[in-house]
């Protein structure tokens, strides 16, 4: 069964309330000017193309700063239960941040927020932490005038808020992978192993890292803390070294834990090349580069200029590619225009392939 969602004109209900052990589990440009928020908990099918290996670190230009840029959301959603029982991830979208916070004060810019929530152990924990993670970042004290501070506040209230509340599962847990963006400035919380992926000018950029128990920087710190790996999983139990929730495996409050809640921030100042922001859990990412994604994603915008059928075709390629897991992908477009062809300079025009074609050809040969 596949969920993708369009925007809409009004908030939707905040309702769909996990049950225990359910399977909750057009042509031209889109409609740009909708305020939305949208989530779920959602069970879908989709055909794709090949692989391509050339990811890029981030950086910014000298010139970056003094840009005047402004952009403009609008974003779709796709989610699927793929080949698992139950559905255990959640999604939310605010394409219009003012809107949603309404008369927030001290907050003026044009904003949005998104999240991935890859559930484990039941869907209580990303249920929980969607439905409330926006609320506790915009209460925090330090917003908006201390984001970072306001963000890292909200991973750890959400985590507590899961270990004292009787209602809910307190072995289940959750990655959390949030992105906030006010004005040019994008702001990227991670703990777990979905990703964030920004399309530059056909350029794939991590803003992220996966949290896997086998990445060196995670053992380390796990292995300190005394906590072990057995192969690949945490205590021989989780796939991950950072989620919310999963109290059976961690200490008393306050403490500090093999299994972590802190999120690691990434803050970007987004420009003209910038041109969308990908969002997924590991579903996708187990069977599909990032530059890849990045390459469907601009491709398929050029076509329609619509980034629900985006995410619906990464979502399509993913289960043509055997993924093993839930599948949730979020497109986040910063203009309403599609992306500009990328032409190759005057003086290179003896080329008898793209810039595009030969950045697909680059990522296969190295992927050889």
């Amino acid at each position: 069964m596949l969920i993708c969602k369009e925007n809409v004109s009004a908030m939707e209900d905040e309702n769909p309330e996990a049950s225990e052990n359910s399977g909750q589990a057009k042509t031209g440009k889109p409609p740009r000017n909708i305020s939305v928020m949208r989530h779920s908990m959602s069970p879908a099918m989709l055909p794709g193309t090949a692989e391509l290996e050339s990811t890029v670190s981030g950086s910014q230009s000298p010139t970056d700063e003094n840009s005047q840029f402004l952009p403009i959301f609008c974003s779709g959603s796709c989610s699927e239960i793929g080949p698992k029982t139950y559905m255990e991830d959640e999604y939310i979208c605010v394409d219009n941040l003012q809107e949603h916070l309404v008369a927030a004060s001290g907050f003026s810019s044009p904003g949005a927020f998104y999240g991935v929530f890859d559930g484990h152990g039941g869907v209580d924990a990303a249920s929980f932490t969607r439905k409330n993670i926006l609320k506790f970042i915009v209460d925090d004290s330090h917003f908006p005038t201390a984001v970072k501070k306001a963000i890292r506040n909200a991973f750890v209230k959400a985590d507590h808020a899961l270990a004292d509340a009787n209602s809910l599962d307190s072995s289940s847990g959750t990655t959390a992978l949030t992105a906030l963006i006010l004005g040019r400035t994008l702001l990227i919380a991670n703990a777990g192993d979905s990703r964030a992926v920004l399309g530059k000018r056909g350029r794939a950029i991590e803003l992220s890292k996966d949290h896997k128990p086998n990445c060196t920087s995670e053992r380390q710190r796990i292995e300190k803390l005394g906590g072990v790996i057995y192969d690949g999983y945490l205590n021989g139990q989780l796939l991950v070294a950072r989620a919310l929730g999963d109290w059976h495996l961690k200490g008393p409050k306050g403490s500090l834990y093999p299994l972590s809640s802190e999120p690691e921030l990434k803050e970007t100042l987004l420009t003209e090349e910038d041109e969308f922001l990908i969002m997924g859990c590991d579903g996708l990412w187990d069977v599909m580069s990032s530059q890849y994604a990045v390459t469907i994603v601009r491709r398929e915008l050029m076509l329609h200029n619509d980034p629900e059928k985006c995410s619906r075709v990464l979502v399509r390629e993913a289960l043509k590619r055997n993924t093993c897991d839930n599948l949730t992908v979020l497109v986040v477009c910063f203009s309403p225009d599609p992306p500009r062809r990328i032409e190759v300079p005057k003086s290179q025009r003896r080329r008898s392939i793209s810039a595009e074609g030969l950045d697909l050809l680059n990522g296969v040969l190295s992927s050889v």
